[in-house]
């Protein structure tokens, strides 16, 4: 192979642009801890579905399901991935809802969850945000999961202002 001359440049695949989803490859997702995927910033729904797709066992069944009831409960809803989770949201109020895996749950943080009614059982150290958490068992035909209940949530919180600094 001859050398190079010090002035030709070698072929650059240009840089993908800010927000647009990366191109796929064919390597594993890297999975943090608690089974977490780590999926690359980007917008919209590849990124999600990247995400989804790399959830571990059970947890995808549910991410799934849970990405599903939230498109279907709030039209025309903003996606993107962003440290390593799904945010959702709208033009209007920003990003509502984010969730991550964590080892034996899903965490759903709702941004400004402390105006929803009733209030998200679990409390964060974020003043405004509360979370709920999914369990392997709760999205079952015997599960315990209120599904009317998380669908009211969502549209709730898709009304309000979102994550503060942040839009989609």
């Amino acid at each position: 192979m001859p050398a190079r001359s010090p002035k030709q440049k070698t072929a650059r695949r240009p840089a993908p642009r800010s927000g647009a989803a990366r191109p796929r490859t064919n390597k594993p997702v890297k999975l943090l801890s608690g089974g977490n995927p780590q999926i690359a910033k980007a917008d919209g729904d590849a990124a999600v579905e990247a995400y989804l797709a790399a959830m571990p066992g059970w947890k995808q069944d549910v991410g799934r399901k849970l990405d599903a009831l939230i498109t279907r409960t709030v039209p025309n809803v903003r996606k993107a991935v962003r440290w390593n989770s799904p945010f959702y949201g709208t033009k209007a109020n920003g990003w509502f809802l984010g969730f991550h895996c964590i080892t034996r749950y899903i965490k759903v943080a709702f941004f400004n969850g402390t105006s929803l009614k009733p209030l998200p059982p679990v409390e964060s150290k974020h003043a405004t945000t509360r979370y709920f958490h999914i369990h392997e068992t709760d999205w079952t035909d015997t599960g315990a999961l209120d599904e009317k209940q998380l669908a009211a949530w969502i549209k709730q919180a898709s009304k309000r202002p979102g994550w503060a600094g942040f839009t989609c």
